[in-house]
């Protein structure tokens, strides 16, 4: 060992001390990487800001620190970092009802000014599928209502709608509904149940993504990050599987465009330092 410090031009004592830092980073790592892992149980494909966030009272409790570049270093050097799917299948058949784009240009500073839809397919085995209706208000990206159907039926709209409705406090100010030109979303039933509620329907272009895109990544966090994207056995596991990732994306998955608040938090007042979302006019609106 003398001389292979010789060697190099270094004393025994460094190389000892340098061997240590290692051991000591080395088990500091395992730790962290074991407050990943106890995230993960719950949100499997969370992304190492957010992991940050999460892991940030654990890592005082045990009087560790690091930084966001270091923790994705180490999750890249453990190949943990997400890699992220895309899959496409249409959900949407156009209807003939056409209303207005009521967000071009609009402010959204609170919650239950807007609410954002979508439909997406969930794999089951032997090749069949099961359909979840997803609606989220887009000021604090808290589900509002959800439902998982057999078919593409209205009746699944409705039935998000109405776990929406149930829930929603006396506002003094109009909500728009926003959504695709989806048969669901266009259907006589559907409609007349947005006025009824003195709900202002809003839609997007025929075939823009963009018009919708918040419910669009919205779909895309609960089956990239929490596994809905896998195959069921049947239907009959879905609808757990959906509440679960629906309690987990609305009361523990701090959000970037909230500056890391919990939608549960901001949709109910308890989190106000969350910036207006301005939506642009003529332009493609990012998530």
């Amino acid at each position: 060992m003398a001389q292979i410090c010789e060697h190099f031009g270094i004393t025994r004592q460094a190389h000892y001390q340098k061997r240590m830092r290692e051991l000591e980073r080395e088990k500091d790592n395992q730790i962290v990487l074991e407050m990943v892992r106890q995230v993960r149980r719950k949100h499997p494909r969370m992304g190492t800001r957010k992991l940050l966030m999460k892991i940030q009272p654990m890592l005082h409790a045990e009087g560790l620190s690091i930084g966001r570049d270091r923790l994705f270093e180490l999750l890249r050097g453990r190949d943990l970092l997400v890699q992220r799917k895309k899959s496409y299948r249409r959900t949407t058949i156009p209807g003939l009802y056409r209303a207005p784009n009521l967000l071009p240009g609009l402010i959204i500073s609170q919650p239950n000014q807007v609410w954002v839809c979508d439909i997406t397919y969930l794999n089951l085995q032997q090749g069949r599928f099961a359909y979840l209706f997803v609606l989220m208000d887009l000021f604090s990206r808290y589900i509002v209502g959800w439902h998982v159907s057999s078919s593409l039926a209205t009746e699944g709209a409705v039935t998000s709608l109405e776990m929406a409705l149930s829930c929603l406090p006396k506002i003094t100010s109009p909500l728009i509904h926003h959504s695709d030109h989806g048969v669901q979303y266009t259907s006589r039933v559907y409609t007349e149940a947005l006025l009824q509620n003195d709900i202002l329907p809003s839609m997007g272009a025929v075939g823009n993504c963009y018009d919708n895109i918040f419910a669009e990544r919205l779909i895309g966090i609960l089956k990239g990050e929490y596994l809905l994207d896998q195959p069921f056995a049947s239907i009959h596991q879905v609808p757990t599987a959906v509440e679960e990732a629906v309690y987990l994306y609305n009361s523990d998955r701090p959000h970037l465009s909230l500056n890391m608040a919990y939608p549960s938090d901001v949709y109910r007042g308890k989190s106000m330092d969350v910036p207006v979302l301005a939506i642009p006019i003529g332009e493609e609106v990012e998530s």
